[in-house]
C-alpha cells in the first residue's frame, strides 16, 4: 500500500517501533513520517543486535534508504533528536518540519514539578504538556528557531505528500496509543492531544483521501504506566509469574499489566478505521511461539488467540511478533494465509 498510518491500540507499549521497522526493511519504505506527541513516546528497535530507544526519529530507520520525517504536528527536544541522529547516523536522511514546536528546560520543569501533571496524572515529565499549552497559547518557539536544527529543516507534509503521488511506500508512525487520547481516552489520565489514526495524518499534513490502510498494534496483553484505570489488572507478583515485567522506555517506570482486553480492542479497531492488526508480544503469552516465522508452525492456543482477535475485531491480523528482534515476524498478508474479509466495509 502505498500509504499506510500504523497506531497502536491500547495505552502505549504495543511494540509499534517492531512493526514499523519490520515494514520499512521488509517493504523497502521510501517514506517514514512520525506524528503523534513528542518525546514523552518511546519506540525501542532491536536491530543488529543493538537495541534502539527513540523518542524522535522514526522506527523506521534500519531501512539505510529510507526518508525519516518528523512531522509539524510533533513537539521537538532539540537534544534529544541531535542525540538520536549521532546514534542513528541517520542525519543525511532525517528531516524535522520548522513548525515543529520546541520543548524547552522550563516546560520539563514545570511537568516534573507539578502535583496535578505529575503527581496525580503521572506524565512522563517530558515537557510535552506545558509545550502543548504553550503552542496553543501562540507563544511557543518553533523549530525554524534553532539554529542547530537549521541543517534538518524541511517541508515535511510536501515531501510526504509528493512521496505519495509518485506512488512510493510511505508509513506515518503514530506513537502513545489510542486510550491515552485527549479525546478518546481514559481522561484526565490521558497525553496531551489525540493520538488515534486522524489525528496522526493531520500531524504529518496528510489527508483522509490520501491514506490506504490503517494497521493498528495490539500487544497479547495490555501495559500502562502511570495512573489511570486498567481493567483487569495483575498484580505485580502475577504479572512476575507470567513474565509479562516491563519498564517504560522513557521512564523506566514498572508497567502496569493486564489480560488481553477485547472490547477495547474493538473499539480502538472502531475509532482508527484499522483494515488490519498487528499483535507483537505473542512470544511472552505462549513461550513456544519465540523466534517463529511461520504461522503453521504455531501450537494451536497461539492459533486460537490470533483467530479469536480476528473474530471479534472482524479485521485480519496481519503480522504477529514473536520475539525482540526486527526480523521475529510471522507476516500473514499473503491472502491464503490469513482468510477473513474486511466484512465491515
Amino acid at each position: 500500500m502505498p500509504c499506510t498510518v500504523v497506531v497502536g491500540g491500547f495505552f502505549g507499549d504495543e511494540g509499534k517501533g517492531k512493526i514499523i521497522s519490520y515494514l520499512a526493511v521488509r517493504d523497502r519504505v521510501d517514506v517514514a513520517a512520525r506524528g503523534g506527541v513528542g518525546t514523552n513516546a518511546g519506540h525501542s528497535v532491536t536491530w543488529n543486535g543493538r537495541t534502539y530507544r527513540l523518542r524522535m526519529i522514526p522506527s523506521a530507520f534500519p531501512n539505510p534508504e529510507t526518508k525519516l520525517l518528523i512531522g509539524p504536528g510533533v513537539l521537538v527536544d532539540q537534544a534529544v533528536l541531535l542525540k538520536e541522529i549521532e546514534e542513528t547516523k541517520a542525519g543525511d536522511r532525517t528531516r524535522c518540519d520548522p513548525n515543529c514546536a520546541i520543548i524547552e528546560p522550563e516546560h520539563i520543569r514545570e511537568d516534573r514539578e507539578s502535583a496535578h501533571l505529575k503527581g496525580k496524572i503521572g506524565t512522563t515529565g517530558t515537557g510535552c504538556g506545558p509545550c502543548n499549552v504553550d503552542r496553543v497559547r501562540r507563544v511557543a518557539r518553533t523549530a525554524s528557531d534553532v539554529p542547530a536544527l537549521k541543517p534538518y529543516l524541511a517541508d515535511v507534509p510536501r515531501l510526504v505528500n509528493e512521496a505519495i503521488g509518485n506512488g512510493r511506500r510511505v508509513l506515518v508512525e503514530g506513537t502513545q496509543g489510542t486510550f491515552l487520547s485527549l479525546y478518546h481516552g481514559t481522561y484526565p489520565y490521558v497525553t496531551s492531544k489525540d493520538v488515534t489514526a486522524a489525528s496522526i495524518c493531520a500531524d504529518v499534513g496528510v489527508g483522509p483521501t490520501k491514506i490506504d490502510g490503517v494497521l493498528v498494534v495490539f500487544k497479547a496483553y495490555v501495559t500502562r504506566v502511570g495512573a489511570g484505570p486498567l481493567d483487569g489488572e495483575l498484580s505485580e507478583q502475577e504479572a512476575d509469574a507470567r513474565g509479562w515485567t516491563e519498564r517504560g522506555t522513557v521512564t523506566g517506570r514498572r508497567r502496569r499489566v493486564a489480560p488481553f482486553n477485547f472490547d477495547l480492542a474493538r473499539r480502538a479497531v472502531m475509532l482508527n478505521g484499522a483494515t488490519s492488526l498487528a499483535v507483537t508480544k505473542l512470544d511472552l503469552v505462549f513461550p513456544e511461539c519465540r523466534g517463529k516465522t511461520d504461522f503453521g508452525s504455531l501450537p494451536g492456543k497461539a492459533v486460537d488467540f490470533v483467530k479469536n482477535v480476528e473474530n471479534e475485531t472482524r479485521i485480519p491480523v496481519h503480522l504477529i511478533g514473536t520475539g525482540p528482534s526486527v526480523e521475529e515476524v510471522i507476516d500473514r498478508r499473503n491472502e491464503s494465509e490469513c482468510p477473513l474479509r474486511r466484512q465491515n466495509r
